[in-house]
């Protein structure tokens, strides 16, 4: 009952603009400062993430991902953060492609929170469930009401002509 209102009702996909504006703004905020402000780098956060003895402990895999990727390819990573942030953000502010954008959002903040970092990363991911559970729903009173129809006629247009020829 609860998904039938969540993915198909008008009033849900209200409440759901306001939480996927609000993430939207919190993702862009964080995004822009990194993209237009001083030159971001992520190397001492990825340190500070290697020299945590309980993410060593607690999640040994993440650890080692860090230390022997992450941080190696800091200049990669710290470009990845910055213009992720900033995409997540535009893409749930303008409702644009708002399952993914959500989706990528939740995965940023599962990785800062197996990094140890708390924030406001939980609340977030909260949030974002929603969203993801939503479906198109989230994204009716954006530019998914536009861009979810385009797309699947260009994508799935050749595969249904396909289909009607064979």
């Amino acid at each position: 009952m609860f998904m039938e209102f969540i993915r198909n009702n008008k009033i849900a996909a209200g409440i759901l603009t306001i939480l996927r504006v609000y993430l939207g703004w919190s993702w862009m905020t964080a995004g822009w400062g990194k993209v237009t402000g001083e030159p971001f780098s992520a190397a001492g956060y990825l340190n500070g993430v290697v020299n945590n003895e309980f993410v060593m402990e607690q999640y040994p895999t993440y650890h080692a991902f860090i230390e022997s990727f992450a941080l190696p390819n800091a200049g990669v990573f710290s470009f990845m953060v910055a213009w992720g942030e900033l995409l997540v953000g535009i893409g749930l502010l303008l409702g644009v492609l708002t399952t993914a954008a959500a989706f990528f959002g939740i995965m940023m903040n599962f990785a800062f929170m197996f990094a140890g970092t708390v924030s406001s990363n939980p609340w977030m991911i909260l949030l974002t469930i929603f969203i993801l559970a939503a479906g198109h729903n989230a994204g009716r009173y954006g530019g998914d009401r536009w861009v979810i129809p385009y797309l699947r006629a260009k994508l799935f247009k050749s595969k249904s002509a396909i289909e009607t020829t064979a």
